[in-house]
């Protein structure tokens, strides 16, 4: 079972690496120069035994043939190489990082594209740290690997290969006996490498999940402090911390196995050469000066085996990093261009719902269940209903942010899948409940609208939504820094912000999710009036939380777990005494609603 788990161990190696290979192309010519220098260090190194063996050879039969000249001329040849030696080095310790960091760039450069290419549900199963962790860490990790796997192979397979046919022609008995053990050593090493791989690879998820804990502690600081969770959460950042360890504990046990396997097997050699060396002396098979350089070339065999050995533990590391990348890269793209797709330019603003039913990945009840609904250019459209019928959801639906799992959603009559996505989500604005701003400046946000408007454009859609008067008060204006998400404004100057933005973008179709429910009664009413005038000319789905606020809809949407169950004016549902008027009466005519 275990040989069985090692075979396939070694194919996922060979596959992962295999993946990787593509990302030297673009190097090839520094990856050929630092392989380059690895062959001028390695031949510096491999000339010394023999310098070694012809000093003793010939002090040995003739001590007065070593003259001065003779031995400086030997030092001088050596200087030389020591300085060819250390350009070469400087070379492959300097560019060949520099090479290692390219590609790492590159390969996070290529996840963070994939990251955002992929759809919501993605995101709705998967933690932001665990990512966090593979587009930094992990890569980190790749650097090394990319830079020294090359290198390391190419300058063991020159090492040993060179040193094999050197000491071969030293003595063919010892040689064997040396070279054979050195498969019984990888061969016991790869028995605790297997359990180091699998150590590396738990560590690497326990870190994503840590790492996943403290950015939901962080970003939660202010409702830890108001609910006094200090405790709580250090408890839990204290339960993963230890759990991390544990992990590192086994990590370093099999690492330290590993390790000092090598290290006896390296003594073993040492006594066999020493052994068999001293009885061929003995017996006239084998000169002195040859078995100084042959324990030299052992010596230098014996760091290479070595070297590679351990470098196996950072080979590790990196084929465990290259892993985690691959995964995520191997993650579908649900919801991409489809071949043919259109630009669609600025559309009109009909959006028809035909036939629709969606169910969130790996649920088994739909959330929507064949829905039919075509809203006209300009026409203003409310969702109200209870929590679950599936408001945001259907929403959604309209700039592809999920799939649809029946049925068709069409913006002027085309399909949106015909549609390039890019396209179809300019015809879309959205203001949430939720409002995001990034780590910028005012302008930053807003201009994220229309990247590229000009500082005027973005003021005038500042005024328009009602955000001019106070940005202008701020304390650099315009400029000011918002904090993360936005701490430093309040929740009404984050959603004028927010509709400045969707301002900027002048989208015909506008999506409202519950864009004032958070609000106090002063803002409420100040960003109601930003969102009337930015529902003007527009087709609008307004997501209701507060009903007071939908009632000159011109079309209202009763949405339940059984579909659109009512439909018309605020008049006309009152009328029908139906699901409508109960939740009118049930919320006072005016208060909160439940929403998805």
């Amino acid at each position: 079972m275990e040989k069985n788990s090692q075979k396939r161990t070694l194919g996922q190696t060979l596959r992962l690496t295999k993946r990787f290979l593509p990302y030297f192309k673009p190097y090839w010519g520094m990856l050929a120069a630092d392989l380059a220098c690895a062959a001028l260090t390695s031949a510096c190194e491999l000339i010394l035994p023999l310098i070694m063996r012809y000093i003793t050879d010939v002090g040995a039969r003739d001590a007065s043939l070593l003259t001065v000249n003779v031995i400086l001329g030997i030092g001088g040849l050596y200087i030389a190489l020591r300085v060819v030696d250390t350009a070469a080095y400087f070379y492959q310790t300097s560019r060949g990082h520099i090479m290692g960091s390219l590609i790492e760039t590159d390969l996070r450069r290529d996840l963070f594209t994939h990251l955002q290419a992929l759809s919501n549900a993605y995101y709705d199963d998967t933690k932001v740290g665990q990512l966090m962790s593979r587009i930094t860490t992990d890569l980190n990790d790749v650097t090394e690997f990319a830079h020294h796997f090359p290198e390391e192979v190419f300058v063991a397979v020159v090492k040993i290969g060179v040193s094999f046919a050197i000491l071969m022609g030293v003595n063919v008995p010892l040689t064997l006996a040396v070279y054979l053990a050195i498969p019984l050593m990888l061969f016991c090493s790869s028995r605790f490498n297997l359990r180091m791989r699998r150590a590396f690879r738990q560590s690497r998820h326990q870190l994503g999940e840590l790492n996943a804990q403290v950015e939901d502690s962080l970003l939660g600081i202010r409702v830890v402090k108001a609910f006094s969770g200090e405790k709580e959460e250090a408890r839990k950042f204290q339960q993963g911390n230890q759990g991390f360890l544990r992990i590192k504990e086994s990590m370093y046990t099999w690492m330290a196995w590993f390790h000092s396997t090598t290290r006896l097997f390296d003594g073993l050699m040492y006594v066999m050469v020493l052994v068999m060396g001293g009885l061929f002396i003995h017996s006239g098979r084998i000169a002195a000066a040859d078995l100084v350089a042959y324990m030299l070339y052992a010596n230098m065999l014996l760091a290479a085996v070595r070297r590679m050995v351990e470098f196996t533990e950072q080979f590790q590391r990196g084929v465990t990093g290259i892993e985690r990348f691959v995964e995520v890269m191997d993650e579908p793209v649900e919801i991409q261009d489809e071949p043919g797709a259109v630009d669609i330019g600025t559309a009109k603003g009909e959006v028809t719902f035909d036939h629709v039913s969606f169910s969130y990945r790996g649920a088994q009840e739909e959330v929507l269940t064949d829905i039919n609904l075509r809203v006209e250019p300009g026409q203003s459209v409310a969702l109200v209903g209870p929590s679950g019928g599936g408001k945001t959801t259907l929403c959604n639906l309209i700039p592809r942010f999920y799939e649809v799992s029946a049925g068709r959603v069409l913006l002027d009559g085309v399909d949106i899948r015909h549609i390039k996505l890019a396209s179809l989500r300019a015809q879309i604005g959205m203001v949430q409940q939720e409002v995001y701003l990034f780590s910028g400046s005012v302008l930053d946000n807003i201009e994220y609208g229309r990247p590229g408007a000009s500082r005027e454009e973005v003021v005038e859609a500042a005024k328009l939504a009602g955000a001019h008067e106070f940005i202008q008060k701020l304390e650099k204006g315009y400029d000011t820094c918002v904090g993360e998400r936005g701490v430093k404004l309040s929740g009404g100057q984050k959603q004028r912000v927010a509709i400045a933005r969707v301002f900027l973008k002048n989208p015909p179709v506008l999506i409202l999710d519950e864009a004032t429910s958070a609000l106090d009664n002063e803002s409420e009413h100040l960003v109601q009036q930003s969102l009337d005038r930015l529902m003007k000319g527009r087709t609008t789905f307004t997501i209701a939380h507060r009903l007071s606020t939908i009632r000159g809809a011109q079309c209202i949407l009763v949405l339940t777990d059984q579909g659109i169950v009512e439909k018309g004016s605020h008049e006309q549902l009152m009328k029908k005494k139906g699901v409508y008027y109960h939740l009118q009466k049930a919320s006072g005519a005016a208060e909160e609603l439940d929403v998805v």
